[in-house]
């Protein structure tokens, strides 16, 4: 057997068209353009592309692009300041806080500090917590766009036994949290879970968010199960650099029913998410 793979470029474009179906008829009914502001702090060369990437889709979505690229000596202070500006700007609704931060700054002084209504990356307190509890917020983009990609698999998740490897703030926990709203059985695990293949190998869906380049192997996935691979690693392989998942994709094409790639997967969703939140952020402002 060989695993589908599911097309999160196809699906990311068709939501960013819905995104911009969105933002024309704001403009034109309401004379109002979402604005997305993009903080970069230093010039690490990831982050760079991928703040690029943020503002040429921003662009293309009709919304209004906002980037402040400072320095890596940037102090907190200053950072906090320009947060704060932007808080009080009726042009920006929503703030993006590029990450990893310098060290010496507390990024999780520099994420509270933005308005939780402008909190387009769903990482404030406030916006966790309502997801926690299931109220309305703000989601984080990654594990939406793992939900999105279910959803477009499944249809209906309902009763799906779902193992979520990784317990990061960014991915791991929201995404439980989406899950358990879809009415999944859930588990969370990591890299120090005992008998991880075992606890792996009941999961209908299992979700790939640990940070170690092809962990996963076909040994830890049910027959017939989908597999969403969050990871984003690079090695080097035949002297060329080459990025791959958490999951090693030969042997776990074997066993899945179905399987994101790396690149190409859940990549393109995380980005397209972004706007979508934005609008929201917009049309709920």
């Amino acid at each position: 057997m060989s695993a589908h793979l599911i097309d999160g470029k196809a699906i990311a474009a068709r939501l960013r068209e819905r995104v911009a179906a969105c933002v024309a008829r704001l403009k034109a009914e309401q004379g109002i353009v979402p604005g997305l502001a993009v903080v970069l702090v230093g010039n690490d060369p990831a982050s760079t592309v991928y703040v690029r990437n943020k503002g040429i889709q921003t662009i293309a979505a009709g919304m209004a692009s906002f980037e402040h690229k400072l320095p890596a000596e940037t102090t907190q202070a200053e950072l906090l300041a320009l947060i704060a500006q932007l808080n009080a700007d009726p042009a920006v609704h929503g703030i993006l806080v590029q990450l990893p931060l310098p060290l010496h700054i507390d990024a999780d002084a520099v994420i509270n500090a933005i308005n939780p209504a402008k909190d387009v990356d769903g990482f404030h307190v406030t916006n966790v917590g309502l997801l926690a509890t299931g109220q309305r917020s703000i989601v984080p983009c990654t594990p939406l766009g793992c939900l999105m990609l279910l959803r477009e698999h499944f249809g209906n998740l309902v009763g799906r036994n779902a193992v979520v490897i990784g317990r990061s703030n960014i991915v791991g926990k929201p995404v439980v949290q989406l899950l358990l709203r879809e009415s999944c059985t859930v588990t969370i695990a990591h890299s120090r879970t005992e008998r991880l293949p075992t606890i792996c190998r009941r999961a209908d869906i299992l979700i790939a968010a640990v940070g170690r380049a092809e962990m996963i192997t076909g040994d830890f996935i049910k027959p017939g199960a989908v597999v969403i691979d969050v990871g984003i690693n690079q090695i080097e392989r035949g002297g060329q650099v080459r990025l791959v998942g958490d999951v090693e994709r030969e042997s776990a094409a074997e066993i899945a029913d179905a399987m994101t790639p790396v690149p190409g997967g859940v990549g393109p969703m995380t980005i397209a998410c972004l706007l979508a939140n934005t609008v929201t952020a917009c049309c709920r402002h």
